[in-house]
């Protein structure tokens, strides 16, 4: 009988420390060290969405605990209770708020915000709990109105733009576009063919370039014939006949002298003009009566 109540003893102290193995080996898996003495603070907040036991929380982004339980507050309804497992080196400062954020994955951790209170929290007091806006709330709240007030404006410019679209106007531009682009196409074969023939051009400037080359150098032959020209025994020259024909300017308009007398001397002048009738009348009787002035005689 003693060996019968041995065995079952050690199976019962087996099946214990199985137990208490597995509540542990549980507890290690979801982060909480039962071995590791820990201060208990509790905090009530109105949603805890995402939040799970043995979520962590930390202060100034290092973690300093986890979450122990979470309750229903059956004595506070619309409440939950959240207990807080702290290390125990950690002091509380009274005033210190528990904020509940969810990144966008949805995991919820809770950040505690110490204040500067010298006086500190007891274990088991429970602490102000702060549930941020979320960025929902944030697009309801603020981007929402404004999106409101731009749905109009985004009505009148759609109307807008489908009467421009429905307008003749519009089609005729179009068309007017078309016209242009035809034109365009034609200016530019047109440009391609006056390309095309500009190498002859090309060619004939090459051939007139040499012709003015060859033409600059029989300008300088010219000039150089020019160079050795007696500039200055033909100035002389003509300084002499300048004075010839000054003088003989003078001579003409002196009455007193030769040439002068016969441009002003009158009586000269009428006596010119007859001798010239008495010429002219000599010749005219000649003429009629030629046996009066030479006589033939035969032999």
């Amino acid at each position: 009988m003693k060996k019968i109540f041995r065995k079952e003893v050690i199976i019962g102290l087996i099946v214990l420390l199985a137990g208490a193995i597995l509540i542990v080996g549980i507890d290690f898996l979801k982060g909480i060290n039962v071995f590791k003495a820990a201060n208990y603070y509790y905090v009530s907040y109105t949603n805890v969405q995402g939040l799970a036991k043995s979520a962590p929380v930390t202060v100034n982004g290092f973690k300093v605990g986890q979450v122990r339980e979470i309750e229903y507050e059956y004595a506070n309804p619309g409440h939950v209770l959240v207990e807080l497992s702290l290390d125990r080196q950690l002091k509380v400062p009274q005033g210190s708020k528990a904020v509940l954020s969810t990144d966008l994955l949805g995991t919820a951790t809770i950040a505690l915000e110490m204040s500067t209170s010298p006086e500190m929290h007891n274990i088991g007091d429970h602490l102000e709990g702060v549930v941020p806006k979320g960025m929902m709330d944030n697009v309801t709240e603020n981007l929402l109105p404004s999106l409101s007030g731009i749905f109009p404006k985004v009505d009148t410019l759609l109307t807008a733009i489908n009467n421009l679209v429905a307008s003749p106007e519009l089609a005729m531009s179009i068309k007017r576009l078309d016209a242009i682009t035809s034109n365009l196409e034609g200016t530019t074969r047109q440009l391609n063919s006056l390309m095309a023939t500009l190498p002859p051009v090309m060619k004939n400037v090459n051939t007139i370039t040499g012709n003015l080359s060859v033409s600059s150098a029989d300008l300088n032959a010219v000039t150089d014939k020019l160079a050795h020209v007696p500039v200055d025994s033909i100035a002389a020259n003509l300084n002499a006949i300048t004075v010839n024909l000054q003088q003989l300017s003078e001579q003409l308009n002196d009455p007193n002298s030769t040439i002068g007398l016969l441009t002003h001397d009158p009586a000269l002048y009428r006596n010119l003009n007859s001798t010239v009738a008495s010429l002219d009348s000599l010749f005219v009787d000649i003429k009629r009566n030629p046996k009066r002035y030479i006589s033939i005689k035969l032999l």
